[in-house]
C-alpha cells in the first residue's frame, strides 16, 4: 500500500490574458506529476472530452495540449498547492494548502471557474472561493477513477457548459 507523502504542485498553471475559463482539477496524479503536466495519465480522459468539446483531434504533446486550451481561452490549474497524499487517492488527501488564483484571476479574463469532479469542487469552495467569489460549476471528474460515465457522458455533460462560458458577453 502507497505511503502517505507530501506533493507540492509541481508546474505553473496555463492561462493566457484571454482566458475567460478556468479549469480546476484536485491535484496531479502521479503519472501527471511524472510527465510534469496535467491530466497526465494515459486512461484520463479530459484531453479527448475537450478535443471532442471543440471537434478537435486529441492533442498528444503538452504543446498541443497547451494549443488547444489557449485556441479557446481556457485557463488549467488545481484547486491544490500542496498536501499529503497517499499515491494519487483523492479520498487520503490531508494537511491542504490550496493555490492561490490570484495568480490567473488577476492576469485573465476569467469568468467562469468549472471544476473537474468532487474534489476540485470541494476544495476550491472551502478555500478559494471565500477569496474570489465566483460560484464554480461542478462537472463530473474525467479521471479514470469515475466509471459512472463514459466518454460521450462525459462530453455530452461538458459541451454546453464549455460552449455557453465562451459565448460572447458572458
Amino acid at each position: 500500500m502507497a505511503q502517505r507523502c507530501q506533493v507540492i504542485h509541481p508546474f505553473n498553471p496555463v492561462f493566457t490574458p484571454a482566458s475567460k475559463i478556468l479549469i480546476l482539477g484536485s491535484l496531479p496524479s502521479e503519472k501527471s506529476r511524472e510527465q510534469n503536466f496535467f491530466y497526465g495519465h494515459p486512461r484520463n480522459r479530459f484531453w479527448k472530452v475537450l478535443a471532442a468539446v471543440f471537434d478537435e483531434p486529441a492533442p498528444q504533446t503538452v504543446q498541443a495540449k497547451i494549443d488547444l486550451l489557449t485556441r479557446y481561452d481556457i485557463a488549467l490549474w488545481d484547486a491544490i498547492y500542496s498536501c499529503s497524499i497517499k499515491g494519487s487517492s483523492d479520498s487520503s488527501i490531508a494537511d491542504v494548502v490550496p493555490t492561490d488564483l490570484s495568480i490567473i484571476l488577476d492576469h485573465s479574463n476569467v469568468h467562469t471557474i468549472i471544476c473537474n469532479g468532487r474534489t476540485a469542487e470541494r476544495y476550491y469552495t472551502k478555500f478559494q472561493y471565500p477569496v474570489t467569489k465566483i460560484n464554480s460549476i461542478f462537472l463530473p471528474s474525467t479521471s479514470p477513477a469515475n466509471a459512472a460515465y463514459s466518454l460521450d457522458q462525459l462530453v455530452e455533460i461538458w459541451k454546453p457548459v464549455l460552449l455557453k462560458a465562451l459565448e460572447p458577453n458572458k
